[in-house]
């Protein structure tokens, strides 16, 4: 098999449809990681994946019959895209089977390029079962992503290209894995050439079917797997690739959902592109194989496959949202605050020099308030744990949510709500300067006994952030609130009329 399958990878003639994808030096990855990282640019392919080789490598080897008869498969993106611009160039018809579910950016990128696109079931097995249903009825040739030897040959194209393009030193390759098509062909190559290059495969925490089946030393089906990187939510390893992987991968490195947002990150800080999350997942395994070593240095340069660039755009707040707590710069806490005058501002003087990322916070009781929190922070694993106990010391009962999903998910968007009695509040919306201070320089000048009866603060990366504040004011000390608003010199706004406060926070 291996020889046969690198001969099939040097012929296979994927450069009809695919480009030879650059091998990029990643500047500010390399200089704050301390190793060189290059990154293998397979976002840049025709369809923004690696997708195409595999697909196109398979369908040029169909006979005539089969040609004529045409092509199937199911995806939900990449390997759609692969099989319906490979059917346009070889002018083969094709038929590509898509969950309902499916956004509607890749159902439209699919028919662009004409083939037929049937919309089936709500999840990816349901299309699967109508896709081979279909096949047999209309004798189509079903197109498989990735458990196909002519497909794994397609994708090993790229471990010919890394080794052409750099011939130095390799400690290790890092390559997503989903079904393990690319994996496979990468490591056939690169362990028929040059065996002391790792190979290192990198897969979700929540959908790590090549990790599973190595420990087991057998193929296993996970009963679920997360879906946050899609184009790597596979429940089993492929077949094919399984007999090549378990003789070809040093190691598999799982990620979680946040290194995987700080990896698409520090992709855009060196190429400015947006990787899709399993398009980043070699990077993220990069961080974490160093961070492993600690001191050790590695014996040469380490290469990531970007995979792919197929993002939807209306995942971008959530990536950005989860890349702090993914780079250990930002903690979440659960502090409660005595509901007394001036706890708010004795927290604030604790956090010295520290942004405030976010602030949640609605009077509930006269005893104590409970408020969601994040800080920033230069090192979460050095910082954390000596923050805390500094809260506690001076009172204030913490918990740290930073690795809570629940907290991060859902419960920071869910404080607040209304208070159990009426409250003599007036609410303003203020715009503070996003620098470090700010809120504590606000909250100092307001020496006036107000509570402060609600609070949200979000800070979103901009030159300046929104707060949104209740303060208890009597009725009679309104002219002077007015007076205080002016006087900080920050842009504000009266919002108590406004009808979303009246219905969703006030009592």
């Amino acid at each position: 098999m291996p020889q046969t399958l690198i001969k099939k990878i040097l012929t296979a003639p994927v450069y009809d449809v695919a480009i030879q994808s650059p091998l990029d030096l990643s500047v500010a990855l390399s200089a704050r990681l301390g190793a060189k990282i290059w990154l293998k640019r397979e976002d840049l392919q025709p369809v923004f994946s690696f997708k195409i080789r595999g697909a196109y490598t398979k369908m040029v080897t169909l006979s005539a019959e089969a040609r004529r008869q045409g092509v199937i498969t199911t995806s939900a993106g990449n390997h759609a895209q692969g099989v319906a611009l490979a059917a346009k160039k070889l002018k083969i018809k094709a038929v590509i089977v898509m969950p309902t579910t499916t956004p509607d950016i890749k159902v439209k990128a699919v028919a662009a390029y004409g083939a037929e696109v049937i919309l089936y079931g709500d999840t990816y097995d349901d299309a699967f079962e109508h896709a081979s249903h279909l096949a047999k009825q209309r004798k189509l040739t079903y197109v498989h992503a990735y458990d196909d030897i002519d497909t794994i040959a397609g994708q090993g194209t790229i471990g010919m290209e890394i080794l052409r393009q750099h011939s130095g030193a390799i400690d290790a390759i890092f390559i997503p894995v989903g079904g393990g098509g690319m994996i496979a062909g990468i490591a056939a190559y690169v362990k028929f050439l040059r065996p002391d290059v790792k190979i290192i495969g990198v897969e979700p925490e929540d959908a790590d079917c090549l990790y599973q089946a190595l420990k087991a030393k057998k193929r296993v089906t996970l009963p679920s797997v997360g879906i946050f990187a899609d184009g790597v939510a596979i429940r089993q390893i492929g077949e094919e690739p399984f007999d090549i992987l378990r003789d070809t991968v040093d190691e598999v490195i799982r990620v979680s959902t946040d290194e995987i947002c700080a990896a698409i990150k520090d992709i855009f800080t060196d190429t400015r592109s947006i990787a899709e999350p399993a398009g980043a997942l070699g990077v993220a395994g990069i961080k974490k194989y160093l961070a492993k070593r600690g001191d050790k240095p590695v014996k040469g340069d380490l290469v990531a496959v970007i995979s792919g660039a197929n993002m939807s755009f209306e995942r971008l707040r959530y990536v950005a949202e989860r890349t702090a707590v993914g780079e250990k710069r930002e903690m979440l806490l659960a502090v409660t605050l005595p509901e007394t005058p001036g706890a708010l501002l004795k927290f604030c003087s604790l956090l010295g020099k520290r942004s405030i990322t976010e602030f949640n916070y609605r009077y509930f009781s006269d005893s104590a308030a409970h408020i969601f929190v994040g800080v920033q922070v230069q090192n979460y694993a050095e910082e954390g744990k000596a923050f805390i106990d500094k809260l506690k010391t001076h009172g204030f009962a913490t918990l740290d949510m930073t690795e809570n999903d629940l907290a991060k998910e859902h419960v920071r968007y869910m404080v607040g709500g209304h208070p159990p009695q009426l409250l003599d509040e007036v609410l303003y919306r203020f715009e503070f300067p996003e620098r470090p201070g700010a809120l504590l320089k606000f909250l100092t000048s307001m020496k006036h006994n107000w509570n402060i009866s609600l609070f949200h603060y979000r800070n979103h990366g901009a030159a300046y952030s929104y707060v949104l504040m209740g303060l208890q004011v009597p009725k009679t000390e309104r002219a002077r609130l007015e007076s205080f608003v002016a006087e900080t010199g920050f842009a504000a706004k009266d919002e108590t009329a406004n009808p979303a406060y009246r219905v969703f926070l006030k009592n």
